[in-house]
């Protein structure tokens, strides 16, 4: 004789509510760590005997007006002038760069002539425009 058993339910818990509390939670410390303040903490920072120092970037103005009068950081200069002041600039600040504002009647050539003499003492030039609508 066949006896039936019957198929005891095993202990049953329901977590589908448990993951939005921990999405809200997660969220609530989330945006709680960003509010704090980062400084708060108390922090023994090491100490050494020397520190680097990065060599210092000039950022160099050169202006170009119709009559090809050259300004230099507001100081009028020659062409051959220009050259060995930035030479000497090249030295004292290996990574200089220069913004050239040239007066739109000038040719190209005079705007090469002045680029040539930035890349032969290794100065990183760019050409000021302005924007027309």
């Amino acid at each position: 004789m066949k006896i039936k058993r019957r198929h005891k339910e095993g202990a049953h818990v329901n977590t589908h509510a448990l993951n939005d509390i921990m999405f809200f939670l997660l969220l609530f410390f989330l945006i709680l760590s960003t509010l704090a303040n980062p400084n708060v903490i108390k922090v023994l920072l090491p100490q050494a005997a020397e520190t680097q120092q990065k060599e210092a970037k000039k950022s160099l103005q050169l202006a170009v007006d119709a009559n090809r009068n050259y300004f230099l950081d507001g100081d009028a200069v020659t062409l051959e002038q220009l050259n060995g002041r930035l030479e000497l600039i090249a030295k004292e600040f290996p990574e200089s760069s220069c913004s050239i504002s040239m007066d739109r009647s000038l040719s190209v050539q005079d705007l090469v002539d002045v680029m040539q003499i930035g890349a032969k003492n290794d100065i990183r030039m760019f050409l000021k425009t302005t924007h027309s609508e």
